[in-house]
């Protein structure tokens, strides 16, 4: 039977990946085994009524002995560990959440419903290495793939709008600290509805610059606020994150010429769920209707919203669409610089199909690949 071991599955992404498989009732087929860090010897999760007891995740020879590896514990435990169990001589399946192998020549980035195809001739070729995408670029790939296939884009830009979440388990915790800060020091402004809005206004201002205002992790105010920069910088003037928009897009759909994939990713006060402004520019003027059609055909988790007031603010927010699978897409239009440039506006959740969900889902590609051969 497949030995398949899970490291950093307590993590955000992980308690997801696993809550995600234990409602698909994935854990079937073969033999799972869990490994800690730091909690080595203690009690696992319980899969299928059986309680596991957490082994050494720095422990090669255990290792080894998997056929599959799926790691959500992060980019240092893959630097620390990956080399070590390849010099070993371990030459099973290494299915990793983080960036680090993303864009090695022996690694997929894998998003099976938009790559499926790169997918199987990885497989088929003997690749080993298989990594989930960057969140933003997942997410706007699942909204919009149709146009890729149909090589409908020139370029596009995407302004992300991107969660708490998208920085870790501490920043979620920090967002939530300073809002609540910021309710506690406004709360005599708020008993009394007719007072001085200004007054308000300027308690909340010296409430978020206060030196005491809790910003460790973000290193600024994220309540009542934005963060214009995710990421370290790129020589360019981008940031990283900003980078893996055209290098992950294009590495992911491996087009013959490569689509030019830029924007401004900015960090906004949600606690979950990633949302990006799409500008497009067009290959040739397609009707609004065709490229609706194209658009909602993406995929099955891809939903089209009409581009009415109401239908927006009802089904295109992080509210809407925190803890589903659901990638609705709206606001769509043709600009005014001309009937070949169009604009879009789509959400989804970037704990799913931005990191939890292509790692499960390809789990279950390489156990299938597993049982036929």
């Amino acid at each position: 039977m497949v030995r398949a071991g899970f490291v950093g599955w307590r993590g955000m992404v992980g308690s997801v990946l696993i809550g995600r498989m234990k409602e698909e009732e994935d854990f079937v087929g073969f033999e799972s085994s869990f490994f800690s860090t730091s909690q080595v010897g203690q009690k696992g999760p319980i899969i299928d009524g059986e309680e596991k007891c957490l082994e050494d995740a720095y422990d090669i020879d255990k290792l080894s002995k998997l056929d599959i590896i799926i790691t959500c514990q992060g980019g240092s435990y893959t630097e620390e560990v990956y080399t070590k169990l390849r010099k070993y001589g371990w030459n099973g399946y290494w299915i990793d959440a983080a960036s680090t192998l993303r864009m090695e020549d022996d690694a997929i980035i894998v998003l099976d419903p938009v790559n499926r195809d790169v997918i199987d001739r990885g497989l088929s070729s003997g690749v080993k290495n298989y990594i989930g995408s960057n969140c933003t670029v997942s997410l706007m790939l699942m909204a919009i793939s149709g146009l890729f296939k149909n090589n409908l884009i020139e370029w596009l830009t995407s302004m992300t709008y991107q969660a708490a979440s998208g920085a870790g388990a501490k920043n979620m915790r920090e967002l939530v600290e300073q809002m609540a800060r910021v309710g506690k020091d406004s709360g005599s402004y708020l008993k009394d509805p007719n007072g001085a809005i200004l007054a308000l206004d300027r308690q909340v201002t010296s409430t978020i610059n206060d030196e005491s205002f809790p910003i460790s992790n973000f290193g600024a105010p994220l309540a009542c606020s934005v963060i214009p920069w995710i990421d370290k910088p790129m020589e360019n003037g981008q940031s990283k994150e900003e980078w893996k928009g055209f290098a992950e897009t294009n590495k992911i759909i491996q087009t013959e010429q490569p689509v030019p994939v830029d924007g401004l990713c900015v960090r906004i006060g949600t606690m979950r769920c990633h949302s990006q402004a799409l500008t497009i520019k067009l290959n040739s003027d397609v009707p609004v209707d065709e490229i609706t059609d194209i658009i909602a055909e993406s995929n099955q988790w891809t939903t089209i919203v009409p581009n009415t007031k109401e239908e927006s603010i009802k089904k295109l927010s992080p509210a809407a669409v925190s803890g589903t699978l659901t990638v609705p897409v709206g606001r769509i239009r043709k600009l005014n610089m001309g009937p070949e440039y169009l604009t879009a506006f789509t959400v989804g959740d970037q704990l799913l199909w931005g990191a939890a969900e292509p790692i499960r889902r390809i789990f279950r590609i390489i156990l299938g690949h597993l049982e036929d051969i």
